[in-house]
Order: C-alpha cells, then sequence, then structure tokens
C-alpha cells in the first residue's frame, strides 16, 4: 500500500502574505488534491525579531480567501478563530519549543558527535566574516570550537556560558540529492558552513526545526521556492545523521519582475493584500499564479480550480524563473470576472462603486446591473470601475475630457445639439430603457444631424471620451437631470 501523500506550508509570521509564498501554497495544495494527500500549514515562528502582530491572522485568512484548504495544522474555524486540527501538534513552533519537542534530538546529535556547542562571540563570528571577504574567501564559520572536549564544554553550559549549537558536518564528503525539477544535485562539506542549529537564545533554527517538524509531521513531500536549494543539502545530512528518511524534495522556480530579479517582499513587491484591495478575483489570481512556473499539456490558459488539481503534476515545471507579469493577470482575471453573472458581479463592484463616492448602498439595483452589464467586458479587476464609470457619477468641475473629446464638444453645432438633446429629456419625468432608446432619433430628426457627427458630441460631453460602450445605458444610468446639468456646464466652459 502506497504512503499517504502529506505536504506542507511553513511560513513565518513576518507580514503580509507574499505573491511567491501563495504561489508555494498553491503548488503544495494542488499536489495534495491530485494525489487524495494531506495539505498541512505550520507556522515556524521561531525568529522572534521579525514576527509581526496579527500575521498569522491575515495568513489564515488570506489562504481561506484564496481557496486554499488547510486538512491539518492552524486554520481558521467557521466562526474565525484561530484553531490547530490534527494530532501532530502543536503546529506553530514556538509552542512546540515550549513543549521542549526539539531537546531530545539535539542532544542525540550532540551525544552523537554530530554537533557541538559553540561559545563564539558575535563579535568575532563579524570580524571572521569580515576577514574571510576581504581575503576573498567564502565567508564560513572556522571551527574553532569544534575540538572542544565535549566535557569541557558542557562544563560550561552548565556554568552559563553563551552558546549556540552548531552541526557538525564532515569533511570532504559529497551530499547528493534528487530534486523532483532540478534533477540530481550534489554539493561537497567544504563548501557548506557547521549550521547553527539552537540559537543563543535557546530556539532552534529554520535548519533543524524543520527537519524535525517534517518528520514529526510524516511529510513526504517538501514543496518550496528555489532559493532553499543550498540549504537543503545541511537538511539532506541532518536526516541521515538522525536515522531518518528524507522527504521528496521539489524546489520551485523562482517568481521575477519584469527587471528579472527577485519579485520580493524586501523590495515591497508583490503582496496579496494589495492584489486584494485592487479587486482582483481570488480565482483569477490563482488561475495565473499556477501558470507561474507550471504549464499545462494544452494551449489552455483559464483554469478552475478543480481544472488546475486534474492537471497538475512536476514534470511541467519549469527549471527556471518566472516573470511575473501584471497585464497578463489582468488578462487571466478579466475572464473569470466575464464567467461571472452579472448579479455576480454587481455585488462585487459595489463597494468599490460606494468607496469612491458614487453612490450610497441604497443605490437602485437596476442601475446598479445596467451599470455592470456596461463594463463588464472592460472590467479586468474590480477596481477598474471607478475609472470607468467615474464619469456617470462625479460633478462637472471634476471631469475629464480627451483631447478628442474637447474638439467635438467645442463647435457651435455641438450647442445647438445639446440644446436639442436638453429639450427632448425634458419631455419625460423618468428616463427608462424604453425612452432612452428614441432620444437620439428624436435628437437626430429636430438637428437633422447623423452619424458621428451626432453620436461623438453627445458622448464626448457627457462621458469626457468620443468611445465607449452603449451610450443608452449612459443615459438611464445618469438621468434627466445629471444630463442636463452636464450638457449645461460643457456649453458654458468649452
Amino acid at each position: 500500500m502506497s504512503k499517504e501523500i502529506r505536504v506542507r506550508f511553513a511560513p513565518s509570521p513576518t507580514g503580509y502574505l507574499h505573491i511567491g509564498g501563495l504561489r508555494t501554497a498553491l503548488f503544495n495544495y494542488l499536489y495534495a488534491r491530485k494525489n487524495n494527500g494531506k495539505m498541512l500549514l505550520r507556522i515556524e515562528d521561531t525568529d522572534r525579531t521579525r514576527y509581526v502582530e496579527g500575521a498569522l491572522e491575515n495568513l489564515l485568512e488570506t489562504l481561506k480567501w484564496a481557496g486554499i484548504e488547510i486538512d491539518e495544522g492552524v486554520k481558521l474555524s467557521d466562526d474565525g478563530k484561530i484553531i490547530e486540527v490534527g494530532d501532530k501538534g502543536p503546529y506553530i513552533q514556538s509552542q512546540r519549543v515550549k513543549e521542549g519537542i526539539y531537546n531530545k534530538y539535539i542532544e542525540k546529535l550532540i551525544e552523537e558527535d554530530k554537533a557541538y556547542p559553540c561559545f563564539c562571540s558575535q563579535e568575532r563570528l563579524d570580524n571572521l566574516r569580515k576577514q574571510q571577504k576581504a581575503d576573498g574567501l567564502m565567508p564560513k564559520y572556522d571551527g574553532l570550537c569544534r575540538s572542544i572536549p565535549k566535557e569541557e564544554a558542557l562544563e560550561r553550559i552548565r556554568n552559563g556560558e553563551a552558546h549556540t549549537i552548531r552541526l557538525k558536518l564532515p569533511a570532504n564528503e559529497d551530499i547528493e540529492f534528487e530534486d523532483a525539477i532540478k534533477g540530481k544535485i550534489s554539493i561537497n562539506t567544504k563548501d557548506m558552513d557547521d549550521q547553527v542549529l539552537i540559537k543563543s537564545d535557546g530556539f532552534p533554527t529554520y535548519h533543524f526545526a524543520v527537519i524535525v517538524d517534517d518528520h514529526l509531521m510524516g511529510i513526504t513531500h517538501v514543496i518550496r521556492g528555489d532559493e532553499w536549494i543550498s540549504s537543503t543539502p545541511k537538511h539532506v545530512y541532518l536526516y541521515k545523521a538522525m536515522g531518518w528518511d528524507a522527504p521528496k524534495f521539489v524546489h520551485l522556480p523562482t517568481v521575477l519582475n519584469k527587471d528579472r530579479k527577485k519579485y520580493s517582499k524586501r523590495n515591497g513587491d508583490g503582496m496579496v493584500e494589495d492584489f486584494r484591495e485592487e479587486g482582483y478575483l481570488p480565482e483569477g489570481l490563482i488561475n495565473y499564479l499556477a501558470l507561474l512556473g507550471w504549464a499545462p499539456d494544452s494551449e489552455e490558459e483559464i483554469f478552475s480550480i478543480k481544472d488546475l488539481i486534474e492537471q497538475f503534476d512536476f514534470d511541467r515545471i519549469s527549471k527556471t524563473g518566472a516573470v511575473f507579469d501584471v497585464e497578463k493577470l489582468k488578462w487571466v482575471d478579466g475572464h473569470h470576472i466575464r464567467n461571472l453573472s452579472d448579479e455576480e458581479l454587481s455585488k462585487k463592484i459595489k463597494p468599490y462603486c460606494i468607496k469612491a463616492g458614487f453612490f450610497d448602498e441604497n443605490y437602485s439595483n437596476d442601475k446598479l446591473l445596467l451599470l455592470t452589464d456596461t463594463w463588464k467586458s472592460a472590467i479586468e479587476k474590480l477596481s477598474d470601475i471607478e475609472t470607468l464609470a467615474r464619469s456617470y457619477y462625479v460633478d462637472d468641475k471634476d471631469m475629464k475630457w480627451t483631447d478628442e473629446a474637447v474638439e467635438a464638444i467645442s463647435t457651435q453645432k455641438a450647442k445647438e445639439l445639446f440644446d436639442i438633446f436638453i429639450k427632448v429629456v425634458e419631455s419625460t419625468d423618468e428616463i427608462d430603457m424604453e425612452f432612452a432608446k428614441t432620444i437620439m432619433k428624436q435628437v437626430q430628426k429636430e438637428s437633422g444631424i447623423k452619424g458621428k457627427d451626432l453620436w461623438f458630441p453627445i458622448r464626448a460631453a457627457l462621458t469626457g471620451n468620443v468611445h465607449g460602450p452603449e451610450l443608452v445605458n449612459a443615459f438611464v444610468i445618469m438621468g434627466k437631470e445629471k444630463m442636463k446639468e452636464r450638457l449645461l456646464y460643457v456649453k458654458n466652459n468649452f
């Protein structure tokens, strides 16, 4: 019987979730679902200097928004509380430290001479690195404390001397592992450092805690960004030192910005929260992120999460970095927006319209649906409505007209046309769709003007542009008084 697939997403609560992190979570999720496995969420918070209050809550809420379901570990309950589900917890590393989970494993390594206490001060280490850099050498620990007899080192620890615990790597040994994407990777220990496993504050480092936790939680596949490749030999050696089987390693290509540099949280790039605020649909963002470094076995580019699960595999993941293209994201998101019904989309754009000051909660649902129908084909993210629909609601003094529009509205003939238009709309109490469809025919009949000479000035005056969607819809949305005010303003100011 084959072993159950168990994968994990193990972020640190150091701020809002980054696009690269969400893609890593997504690829773990897709692989687990494709193979009827389990997706775990573990929180790696042992670096207390970088801990950000509220980051965990944001992470969990963001994953829930994105549709990435957590089977085991830390998750949000139906009523929004942080809970832990599963029998291999705690799933928050600081809690695991408090329970002393890592102690027996570090003691085993020291006892077997595979790790050793290091008493070097930070000042000495800093000076060592500076000198090594000046000499053109790779900065690494020089092994000063490796030769301290074990009993002497333990006595110094009992006396309260500050120390860390370091991994004791063998000399000049090739450490090999097979990566599902990169293939066979080999690194010699002479090019590696005696990694710190336990920090001076007693907390385990990432490199130690991650292998203990992955082993105890039964993780079968470690799927993470390829920035961790250089650390993987240390992890492989630690598994060997502990007498454990290592999981399979899958290192994903780096997400790059348009300059082909890492799309980095440190550079302020790509926080998921920003994309949410701009109104990208979770379906659109997830669809696009799946295409960052992975290619389907077809020409298709628009996928539901169900489609992605069915098609996902490691064989079609690229070895090279993937450029995050916002324009392509918009294109993908636009397709998902157009898959929504008008009713669904109207509910989603309403908060953006209210935020822009177009109307309040009590706005006519019929007009909102008409607004949705008018702009649905042009919306690529929900916040686009704030720009697209602006001319229907903004004060006349705050309107903007394109150069083409100004040319169309500045003639004497255009101003005469506006007078006729106002006269026509004055003939009704309220502009409904039936009346709106007759307005331009009446204006044409009275003015004798037709074609673009008729439509351009009216459209330009009301919307600020000579091109755009169905103008009849604008007549109903703007209404009689708004259109009269706009046309009189244009007539008097251009």
